[in-house]
């Protein structure tokens, strides 16, 4: 959230202070203490040589830091991005270099960006507009936006703000690129708190659903999918993160293919007559993490034969979500992304049973 005139920053004509800042960005002070300590992240300037002022300057690097990191960049590499396009803002004015070169000295423990040029850049993504993997600045402020509104619990804006993004990017965009980063900047916030803001995950969790659900209904309305037997998407055995499930389930609905969501939890015994009495072309199994991720049970799919005497077939088997091996073995798919899933759902057989592909995480 940048600052406008109409807040009222508590100053002394050198900056805001860091509560101020901290209420402002949805940061605790702590943690701006922490990033100024441990990656240099503080201000320029200190009011009577102990009291921190963040300047304008300061406020738009730190604003970055917390753009990136809620986008999911490691702090670490995030810090180096935000001081690297400071240093980038300050080289575009030349008026801004000397006052730059003083006041970076008056920071203990940082060096002046001369003195950091050997600072390795962020990490670089092949393809990306940005050159850090992450979505665009407009969708990413977007997330920053939703979350901001769920540590509020302000949850007429946070339904108006995922509405909005559905809207715009279409569901399957403002699932990967507003909803999963607002997702994890709230779940990290807890984290890093204890749980002081479970009520915030769970306000934000419970609106991600119902918006889910109703793309999935709206979708339904406009009619009859395609005739063929459907997709089956189930949790393995005790995850309980059925969020991607639903997202997938309603992006599958507006594409006109059918499909069978179990949801959480689905016991084995559960999972095995459902493929029987359904049939699927594919079982999509998303685990959370490791402990849940049931290899065995989904190689047990993928050789499981369905279909009449004479006519049996199997099953392609979709392993999503962070809890699984990066190398599951031959037989067993692992997208990417949603959209990644969506294609190899809607593609024919002959190329959907082609090379697995690795997750990230």
């Amino acid at each position: 959230m940048e600052l406008s005139a109409g807040d009222e920053p508590e100053t002394t004509g050198v900056g805001v202070t860091t509560g101020f800042l901290a209420r402002r960005l949805g940061v605790s002070p702590t943690t701006l203490r922490s990033w100024d300590r441990r990656y240099g992240l503080g201000p320029a300037v200190r009011a009577d040589g102990r009291h921190r002022r963040w300047s304008p300057d300061d406020v738009a690097m730190v604003q970055e830091m917390c753009r990136l990191t809620a986008a999911g960049l490691p702090p670490a590499e995030a810090a180096r991005a935000a001081k690297e396009s400071a240093r980038d803002r300050v080289a575009a004015s030349p008026a801004l270099v000397a006052r730059a070169r003083t006041t970076a000295r008056t920071r203990t423990g940082v060096r002046t960006p001369e003195e950091s040029s050997t600072t390795p850049p962020a990490s670089m993504t092949p393809g990306s507009p940005t050159g850090t993997g992450l979505p665009s600045t407009d969708v990413a402020q977007e997330g920053r936006g939703l979350a901001r509104a769920a540590v509020r619990l302000d949850a007429r804006a946070v339904q108006e703000r995922l509405a909005t993004a559905v809207r715009t990017h279409g569901l399957a965009r403002a699932w990967e690129d507003v909803m999963v980063p607002a997702l994890r900047a709230v779940g990290r916030k807890w984290e890093s708190s204890g749980d002081r803001y479970v009520e915030v995950e769970h306000l934000l969790t419970w609106h991600v659903s119902a918006t889910l659900r109703h793309a999935y209904v709206s979708a339904a309305e406009h009619g009859p999918p395609a005739a063929v037997s459907p997709v089956l998407l189930a949790c393995t055995p005790g995850e309980q993160h059925t969020l991607p499930l639903e997202a997938l389930n309603a992006a599958l609905a507006e594409r006109r293919v059918p499909a069978v969501t179990l949801g959480g939890a689905v016991p084995p015994e559960a999972l095995m007559a459902a493929v029987q009495r359904v049939g699927p072309p594919a079982v999509v199994l998303w685990s959370q993490s490791w402990s849940t991720a049931n290899l065995p049970l989904a190689r047990h799919l993928a050789a499981t034969r369905w279909g009449v005497r004479g006519a049996r077939t199997r099953s392609r088997i979709l392993l999503s979500g962070p809890g699984w091996d990066t190398q599951p073995g031959p037989g067993l798919l692992r997208p990417r992304q949603l959209a990644e899933a969506l294609s190899l759902l809607t593609a024919p057989d002959d190329r959907a049973t082609g090379p697995t592909t690795p997750i990230s995480s």
